[in-house]
């Protein structure tokens, strides 16, 4: 039986309800939080010392949104990834990450055990524990959803309040949700059906577009090799761009997505996503492409961009193949470098101007006054590009 447990912790129902668990039903096993600041915005100090109140040893809080930012954000936006067309993969390429320092600190206060709260149904379960099992096979992972009679979210609340821990969840607002610098997610409630549109309420994060300003807003994005660099012609650091433009997005009702999706394990769920400022650089990222890219280059990546968002949503970052995509991107996004303005309009994001000096656009050949391109040469390429099409048809007259 595990002797010390490294808890992936966030103060929210589910994990403030598994400290004490863990202890009763692990022979009184020592459990150390791990809170990960991923730009949640949350009082994680408040977090800190509930873990502790609650039962934990040692809470730790790691600021990890540079990292997060650049080591998973970034890479996921070079390679376009998108799952299911909707989803920006917000709360998945933030799971191995979490599981990734928590493996660290595992080794550093010698534990012998990971713990989740990841319901036994999500897609979070397996993210955590590929990555577990990726970084560190030797340690024990331990997933109370799939252990405990508890079975349902009213049934964790009153576990909570039979163990006096306060929680924000009530049986009237009932949403699980996940918020990062990246995206906030909605799950459950009203959403469960998917026939249900999603309450106002509900939305937390951006304004609503009926709300937004009356008259449109204009941001332009540069971009450096595929990574976002400036706003408006300003340099930023990474968390300062994206904080930026989360607040420019938000206010102007961009980046709400209500989605049924795919779950890996199986089924089908319905999930309310709130990504503002993502939805602008993968919108501004997309435009930029469009102009660097050559047409082979551009369609090739755009089958590898399924794969690494399908990765990403899987929990498979700790792969060979993720990496070697990753190589792949890296090499094709080196001319990405640019600025692309968009215009945001009452929930509405549309480019409206798009520049280069690795553009391959080309005013003269673009053009209808035919400048350095002889209309001739477009009948034998026709007829050359026609072949597959004209020999069966000859043949079947014969």
């Amino acid at each position: 039986m595990p002797k010390k447990v490294v808890l992936a912790y966030s103060g929210g129902l589910d994990t403030s309800i598994i400290i004490p668990w863990l202890k009763e039903n692990y022979g009184g096993c020592e459990v150390i939080a791990m809170i990960g600041d991923l730009g949640q915005r949350e009082d994680l100090e408040a977090a800190h010392k509930k873990a502790l109140a609650t039962g934990a040893s040692e809470a730790y809080i790691e600021d990890l949104r540079e990292e997060f930012i650049t080591g998973y954000i970034w890479p996921t936006l070079r390679a376009g990834a998108v799952y299911e067309h909707k989803y920006l993969l917000g709360t998945s390429f933030a799971r191995p990450l979490l599981a990734k320092r928590q493996v660290e600190i595992a080794r550093k206060v010698g534990a012998d055990a990971l713990a989740h709260g990841c319901t036994g149904k999500g897609n979070d379960q397996v993210r955590f524990e590929l990555a577990a099992k990726a970084l560190a096979p030797d340690l024990t992972i331990i997933a109370p959803w799939r252990e405990w009679k508890i079975n349902s979210r009213e049934e964790a609340i009153e576990y909570a309040r039979s163990h006096n821990i306060p929680v924000d969840q009530t049986k009237k607002n009932i949403y699980s949700r996940d918020r990062n610098v990246w995206h906030l997610s909605h799950e459950g409630g009203v959403l469960e059906d998917p026939a249900n549109a999603p309450e106002e309420a509900m939305w937390q994060w951006i304004v609503s577009p009926a709300k937004a300003p009356d008259q449109p807003s204009s941001v332009e994005i540069g971009f450096d090799g595929g990574n976002p660099v400036s706003v408006n012609g300003k340099k930023l650091a990474p968390l300062a761009l994206l904080d930026q433009l989360n607040e420019i997005a938000a206010a102007n009702g961009v980046g709400r997505m209500d989605i049924v999706e795919n779950r890996l394990v199986g089924m089908k769920s319905r999930g309310a996503y709130e990504t503002p400022g993502g939805t602008l650089l993968v919108t501004a990222h997309r435009e930029l492409e469009s102009l660097c890219l050559d047409r082979e280059t551009l369609h090739y990546q755009q089958i590898l961009s399924l794969r690494y968002a399908e990765m990403v949503y899987y929990g498979m970052w700790f792969t060979p193949l993720r990496e070697a995509l990753d190589a792949f991107f890296t090499s094709s996004q080196r001319r990405v470098t640019g600025s692309v303005t968009l215009s945001l309009f009452k929930g509405n994001v549309n480019a409206t101007a798009r520049s280069s000096p690795y553009s391959l656009y080309r005013a003269g050949l673009a053009s209808f006054s035919m400048t350095g391109y002889n209309p001739k040469d477009a009948e034998g390429f026709i007829n050359l590009f026609a072949l597959p099409i004209t020999v069966p048809l000859e043949a079947a007259v014969r």
